[in-house]
C-alpha cells in the first residue's frame, strides 16, 4: 500500500464521518436555532429550555437516520475490505 492509497482511505473515512454525523448535527442546529429564536421573541432566558428539546430531537433523529448511517458505514467497510483483499 502506497501513500496515495492511504490518503484515499483517509479521505473516504472523513467523508464517511461527515455523512454519518451531518443529519444529526443539522437537526440539532435547526432545533437550537428555533429555540434561540423562541427565547429571543419571548425574552425567556431559561438555560434548561435549550437542552431538553435538543436532546429529544437528536434522539429521534438518531432513530430515523440509523439505517442510513449503517448503510454508509457498511459501504465504507466493504470498500476498505475490498482494498485489503486486492492487496
Amino acid at each position: 500500500m502506497n501513500g496515495a492509497e492511504v490518503l484515499d482511505i483517509a479521505r473516504d473515512a472523513i467523508w464517511t464521518m461527515l455523512a454519518m454525523a451531518a443529519p444529526v448535527m443539522i437537526v440539532g442546529l435547526a432545533v437550537g436555532v428555533m429555540i434561540a429564536l423562541l427565547q429571543a421573541l419571548t425574552q425567556v432566558q431559561e438555560m434548561t429550555l435549550v437542552f431538553v428539546p435538543k436532546i429529544i430531537a437528536i434522539f429521534i433523529a438518531l432513530l430515523i437516520f440509523l439505517p442510513l448511517m449503517g448503510a454508509v458505514m457498511s459501504t465504507f467497510m466493504t470498500t476498505v475490505a475490498d482494498r485489503i483483499i486486492a492487496g
